[in-house]
């Protein structure tokens, strides 16, 4: 005979536990006004019945999708990755799910994030921006909270969260000439970018070596992406054309982890030969042999600001004062530079 199943309701587990379908409401809803025997009590119901929250049901029923979109230029990339992780965690807190999606990096993939149709799916949005014109961000209409992140320019009518690229570099670069190096690469550097971000950390390593006193070498800016392949292309270029050099900045942990690899397979150590600093202390720098000194960002800083701004905006509306916050960077050293000496 074939077993049919059952829903189990709220009503069901008050019955099983001897307490008000209210009471097993403030269980379920972690408010404090329950005794500690009586929660005991009704969870062990919910365990023994089998009883599942329909969140599906609760968000319609509050006009809400129970979902916040995460738009980025990129999946592969490990930075984005781990910020996703990262909001999961904020956000599931809170009762909300991340569904991410990617741009491409494109104008018209940060339009569709962006767009009344497609945020209609969900409660609010978190885009990195990328390719949009400020201009069209200001006559942009949308109805539903919005955070943006990334490094450009942005109207003031949304809340923005980005990081100190400029000084993230800027350490990044000081450390290396503080610790012995002249003929710094800047590794996917773009001193014409502006404000983008390639454009920024370019600033901080000129920065850094005006600090210093130090001259920059034209010949040592190589503009890449920022795949493992870009960054093993450009050392291996470089020391093809017997550029010589003694330290790498690289824009990001992958393009370094690339570097690394090149250099290795020169037969150059690191960092006795050459020393090499990246940006974001993604989760692997620190498991690399040698391991990656890098920048961190501000990573829970950062996902902590996106959360807080996106949960008022879903409590309390759009607000009139949106905020821009800069979360402050610093250098993580490990082993792929040397010690500071006296």
């Amino acid at each position: 005979m074939k077993k049919t199943s059952t829903v189990v309701t709220m009503a069901d587990v008050a019955r099983s536990a001897g307490v008000s379908t209210m009471t097993v409401s403030n269980v379920i809803n972690g408010r404090p006004r329950v005794g500690a025997e009586t929660r005991e009590r009704v969870l062990a119901a919910i365990a023994e019945l089998g009883y599942q929250v329909n969140l599906a049901a609760r968000h319609l029923r509050a006009g809400r999708t129970g979902v916040v979109g995460l738009a980025v230029p990129e999946l592969e990339r490990p930075y984005f990755a781990q910020l996703a992780g990262r909001l999961a965690d904020r956000f599931e807190a809170h009762g909300l799910r991340i569904v991410v999606e990617r741009t491409g990096a494109s104008r018209q993939g940060e339009l569709d994030a962006v767009v009344f149709s497609r945020l209609r799916m969900y409660d609010g949005l978190i885009l990195s921006v990328v390719d949009l014109d400020p201009a069209e961000l200001t006559q942009m209409r949308t109805d539903a909270p919005v955070v943006m992140i990334g490094e450009r320019a942005l109207p003031s009518k949304f809340d923005h969260v980005m990081m100190d690229n400029i000084d993230g570099a800027r350490q990044a670069t000081a450390h290396l000439l503080a610790t012995g190096s002249r003929r710094i690469v800047l590794l996917g550097g773009d001193p014409d970018g502006g404000a983008s971000m390639t454009g920024l950390r370019a600033e901080g390593y000129s920065l850094a070596h005006a600090d210093a006193g130090i001259e920059t070498d034209p010949d040592l800016v190589v503009r890449s992406s920022f795949r493992f392949e870009d960054g093993y292309d450009a050392i291996r270029s470089l020391l093809d054309r017997k550029i010589g050099f003694d330290g790498v900045f690289a824009l990001t942990d992958v393009v370094a982890i690339g570097a690394i690899r090149a250099l290795a397979d020169a037969k150059l150590r690191v960092p006795d030969d050459v020393q090499v600093v990246g940006f974001d202390d993604v989760d692997e720098a620190r498991f690399l042999v040698p391991s990656l000194t890098s920048i961190n960002p501000g990573h829970d800083e950062m996902a902590d600001a996106i959360c807080e701004l996106l949960i008022r905006q879903l409590k309390d509306g759009p607000t009139d004062e949106p905020e821009e916050l800069v979360v402050p960077a610093h250098l993580v050293e490990r082993q792929t530079t040397r010690p500071h000496t006296n």
